[in-house]
């Protein structure tokens, strides 16, 4: 019995140390690629419950999402890096002197990579000041979308119409990115409405802010404000500011407002004027009062009263 044990531990012996791969760099036997599988294995289910642990223990309650995905992203980018150092010297690859022989390679890489580097630093940037974090409403140049991930290298971004943008982080750090939800909790929106000159402006910003108070997503505790923005060429135009917290489909707020303001001026008698020029021909006098103008087609007099130079 002892010698069929000492067969078998002998075989698995040779077994274990049998080289698959050998050179002056590298030298893979079946025991050190199964160490390898096996420190894998052991750091992504460690990671695993590691981040169960995490998200279900009360201290983890104290961080917001956004918070606690960039503590997880980090923590997960540290371990797989020791993980895969330890792998390289479990092989036989000595890192020190790998990087130092390495170093005309890594300029080339870098020269040909340096897109890819330089969104592998923004994508550090992002992570450790949290500009940005999963769930945050932001806006670049005209789209507007909800950040789903952010990784090293790119982030995903949700627009309004369900579609994933992917975009490289080297753009969120150098261009302007409207962070919407990065401040406050509601955001003001404006909305801008033009009636007819000679209308009552006071019934008018009533009006007008009983409706954004009325509405069910317009925030309660801040009162909307209503402002005579301007005196336009063809009417009065006055600027509707709410808040609101629900900054992704905040331009259907907008349009729901806009349809109840159109009812309610219909049944106010309030005219939205369109864009009219009126220009005034000949001798014509034109008085303007505030319901209108009045008063064309009379005849100067001192026209009508001039003597003539004409020869007769």
């Amino acid at each position: 019995m002892a010698e069929v044990l000492n067969s078998i531990w002998s075989f698995l012996s040779h077994l274990l140390h049998f080289e698959l791969w050998g050179n002056d760099l590298i030298r893979l036997s079946v025991k050190s690629l199964l160490q390898v599988i096996l420190l894998f294995a052991v750091a992504r289910y460690g990671f695993w419950a590691l981040t169960r642990v995490f998200l279900r223990n009360k201290s983890g309650n104290t961080y917001d999402e956004g918070r606690k995905y960039t503590i997880i992203q980090i923590s997960k980018y540290l371990i797989y890096t020791v993980v895969i150092v330890i792998a390289l010297e479990t092989i036989g690859v000595k890192v020190t002197a790998l990087l130092a022989a390495s170093t005309a390679l890594f300029v080339g890489l870098g020269l040909g990579l340096q897109d890819a580097f330089k969104d592998l630093s923004s994508g550090v940037i992002i992570l450790m000041e949290r500009t940005l974090t999963v769930g945050d409403i932001i806006q670049m140049q005209d789209q507007i979308g909800k950040v789903e991930a952010v990784g090293l290298r790119t982030t995903t971004v949700r627009t309004r119409d369900d579609i994933l943008i992917i975009v490289p982080n080297s753009r969120l750090t150098n261009e302007v990115v409207i962070n919407l939800t990065h401040s406050e909790e509601t955001t003001r929106f404006s909305i801008n409405v033009s009636v007819a000159f000679g209308s009552d402006t006071e019934r008018v910003a009533r009006i007008l802010k009983k409706i954004a108070l009325d509405h069910p997503e317009s925030d309660p505790i801040q009162e909307p404000l209503v402002i005579l923005k301007d005196f336009g060429d063809s009417a009065l135009i006055f600027e509707l500011n709410f808040y609101t917290r629900n900054l992704f489909f905040v331009e259907k707020i907008k349009s729901e407002i806009r349809f109840e303001i159109d009812k309610q001026f219909r049944t106010e008698k309030i005219i939205i004027p369109f864009p009219q020029r009126t220009v005034w021909h000949g001798p014509e006098r034109v008085t303007q009062f505030g319901d209108g103008i009045v008063g064309a087609g009379e005849v100067r007099s001192s026209e009508t009263d001039a003597p003539s130079n004409r020869p007769f």
